[in-house]
């Protein structure tokens, strides 16, 4: 007689699936519990400053909305649109000087250039601050180098400026704009240029009925990254142009300071909360777009 193995009892699908996502939200737990200490804690507490009033005879707090109506006019409105009209003319600039520098890296047949190029676009990307302030104003302020010699000032020149402000941001802005969009390039198929050409296209046909479609989502996903890293930037502006260009971030810094008026602790929450929006509103935009060009060039 054969003997009969007894088989194994069946492990139900559905709980093989519990067990699999228990295990994934215990993985994911120390990533949620930091983030919310980091970002929850304090986003709760702006939001908390932004609508609480204090009076200043009594010290009694209470909830209100003129924190925020307060940040949105006078003052504090033309830095939020100084911050915004600063922020869209160096990523459009930045943008169109990017694309085609980023162009000729991919299209270079030089493989040394083309890492040193992305090495340096990766290193000056994330340079700015007091260091790229200073060496700005060593180089084309009042008294700088390039600014005596090539008598800068006679010509009207004045890096303390908005236009001065737009260069400075140019500097890291520019990088950035090539390590963002030379991925896309890169997903460009040598057969849609083939197939153009094979049909008569010439390159500038190839590029505006196909290339540029192509990119359109990558090249305004990046685009708006360097909208927002401008909007964020403080350092560099604060050690340059101090309070002669109104700049939003520029606006909470003194109003946490005390530097205009005492007790505007909270219309700076305010003025950070409209940030927030405005940040908010840039990824509502940049993640769509995000995800049609991977769909594209996938």
């Amino acid at each position: 007689m054969t003997a009969t193995l007894p088989k194994a009892a069946a492990v139900p699908v559905a709980s093989v699936r519990r067990r699999g996502r228990a295990s994934g939200l215990l993985a994911v737990l120390p990533l949620l519990v930091f983030t919310a200490i980091a970002f929850g804690l304090p986003a709760a507490a702006m939001l908390n400053g932004a609508f609480t009033v204090k009076d200043q005879a009594t010290g009694a707090a209470s909830y209100s909305l003129a924190n925020v109506t307060t940040s949105l006019q006078g003052p504090y409105l033309t830095a939020l649109l100084g911050s915004v009209k600063l922020s869209a003319v160096s990523a459009a600039i930045a943008g169109a000087v990017g694309l085609p520098l980023a162009h000729a890296v991919v299209t270079s047949r030089f493989r040394a250039l083309r890492e040193a190029v992305l090495t340096a676009s990766g290193v000056l990307a994330n340079f700015g601050g007091v260091p790229l302030a200073f060496a700005f104003v060593a180089t084309l302020g009042n008294a700088g180098v390039l600014t005596r010699h090539l008598r800068l000032t006679d010509a009207g020149w004045d890096l303390y400026s908005f236009w001065g402000l737009v260069i400075v941001y140019l500097y890291f802005l520019i990088p950035l704009m090539v390590l963002t969009i030379t991925p896309a390039l890169e997903g460009l198929r040598s057969q849609w240029r083939e197939a153009a050409h094979n049909n008569g296209a010439t390159t500038l046909q190839y590029w505006l009925h196909v290339a540029l479609p192509v990119l359109a989502p990558s090249l305004l996903g990046g685009s708006v990254l360097l909208f927002g890293s401008a909007f964020a930037a403080y350092a560099t502006a604060a050690a340059m142009v101090g309070s002669s260009v109104p700049l939003v971030t520029l606006q909470i810094a003194d109003a946490l300071s005390g530097n205009v008026l005492v007790g505007q602790e909270n219309v700076a929450l305010a003025l950070s909360l409209d940030m927030v929006l405005v940040a908010g509103l840039v990824m509502a935009v940049y993640l769509p777009l995000q995800r049609r060009s991977a769909r594209w060039l996938a």
